[in-house]
């Protein structure tokens, strides 16, 4: 009888145990995000909704923020607010192990743009990377160098420096891990052979359009992205999505809920440099605005000062409402951030603020457009201020990703700002008073 409970109950407990592995086995692999050189995890705010709209489950989807994401300009010497790629896949490193710590997964996949590449790179070659990594993607990564010449070989992005020599020795994959990298044909300002965007015009590179491709990766090209396109545009998600989990997605569009939760970090920017570090002490507003004239619908819908970790919500929005976050901070002007409905819930709508420019005080007022996840190009994206084409943005391959103008002294007065099929409508706010608007979209 004894005999015949203790061959039950082991069955049981061998069953409970199968039954747990094969959900593990059902559950989709953590995807980890890692932004480029002086970003934030607030880019990815995109791609994960389109990723948790085809379905994949939000708790496995992760983006890190570095905390200080500018590259130093020598690699081997310290620099302030800029890290060095030690620093970088030391932060990735402890980054996967927290989210392996939390969902108990072997292996995560890691997905990165730009600079975001290299820390990954790092982590697979000389890191803990081959035991705990299935997939990685790399989305406009500059991996033979957005130059390779003798000049300022300590920078990381020196293909000829000793950071990517070592990248790149041998085999530029690892045998155990699934490479993918996406790149533009012709449009990626940072894989070109003429060193213009560089600040070198004129200056051979001896980099050229296919930089971004691995010896031994499945290499994909899109032809017309950008820079940035190449890791955030939905043909970008189209082809990561496809190669993580072997199957096309369902949708490219993103599903809406009604009352997304929407929260991130407040942070600054110091020497040259932004950061992803808390700035406490600060406080945010947030109204919601009338979309047409721009104008505040009553009092602040959320008001919180920020503490140790940063973050200025939670708030439970409208995703049909438009949102103005007003962001203030001792050393910086009172930023007006107006933003793009949000049909999804997030943790990286994050807020970033910076000093005036010497350039931008002065009488009147400042209206920027800003788009995180791709550049401004001429014949190829409508970008209007008031209806004007604002000044500053470089004809040919794109290569900024704002663009500003300048309005005379006046009382506040509704400026409508167009990106493409998106449409936003702010405030002026006198700079003389200490005041700037920025018109954010999410693509």
């Amino acid at each position: 009888m004894h005999a015949r409970r203790r061959s039950l109950a082991a069955a049981l407990l061998l069953a409970l145990l199968a039954t747990t592995f094969a959900a593990a086995a059902d559950r989709p692999a953590p995807i980890l995000f890692v932004h480029g050189n002086g970003d934030s995890a607030a880019v990815w705010l995109v791609t994960i909704w389109r990723f948790e709209s085809n379905g994949y489950d939000a708790g496995r989807l992760f983006a890190i923020d570095h905390a200080r994401p500018n590259a130093r300009s020598d690699d081997t010497q310290s620099q302030d607010n800029r890290s060095s790629s030690a620093d970088q896949v030391k932060e990735l490193a402890a980054r996967v192990a927290d989210i392996q710590a939390r969902t108990g997964a072997a292996r995560v996949v890691l997905v990165g743009s730009s600079r975001g590449g290299y820390s990954i790179r790092n982590y697979v070659k000389n890191g803990e990377g081959p035991a705990r990594v299935s997939h990685v993607v790399l989305g406009g990564v500059p991996n033979h160098g957005v130059w390779a010449t003798p000049r300022d070989l300590n920078s990381e992005f020196n293909g000829l420096g000793r950071f990517l020599m070592g990248l790149n020795a041998g085999d530029e994959v690892h045998p155990g891990i699934r490479f993918l990298t996406i790149r533009s044909d012709s449009n990626d300002k940072y894989a070109q052979p003429d060193g213009r965007f560089i600040s070198r015009p004129g200056e051979p590179t001896n980099v050229t359009f296919v930089s971004p491709e691995l010896r031994g990766a499945t290499n994909i090209v899109i032809p017309g992205l950008d820079h940035r396109e190449t890791a955030f545009h939905r043909l970008a998600f189209k082809e990561m999505y496809r190669f993580i989990t072997g199957r096309e997605p369902a949708t490219l569009a993103i599903a809406s809920e009604d009352r997304p939760v929407l929260n991130g970090l407040v942070s600054g920017f110091a020497n040259r440099a932004f950061t992803n570090l808390p700035l406490a002490g600060a406080t945010v507003e947030v109204y919601q605005i009338d979309p047409a004239s721009g104008q505040r619908q009553g009092e602040p819908v959320h008001r919180r000062t920020i503490g140790a970790d940063g973050l200025w919500g939670p708030l439970t929005a409208s995703s049909a409402a438009s949102y103005e976050f007003v962001v203030t901070a001792p050393g910086y002007p009172t930023t007006h951030i107006y933003r793009t409905p949000f049909p999804r819930s997030s943790a990286y709508v994050h807020l970033r603020v910076r000093p005036l420019d010497g350039r931008d005080t002065g009488p009147g007022s400042i209206v920027t457009l800003s788009r995180p996840r791709g550049y401004l190009g001429h014949g190829r994206d409508t970008f209007t201020i008031d209806g004007k084409v604002p000044d500053g943005v470089n004809p040919g391959v794109p290569g900024t990703s704002e663009a500003k103008m300048r309005f005379e002294p006046g009382p506040l007065r509704p400026v409508r700002v167009v990106l493409n099929s998106d449409t936003l409508t702010v405030l002026t706010h006198a700079v003389d008073d200490g005041h700037v608007a920025i018109a954010e979209f999410h693509r």
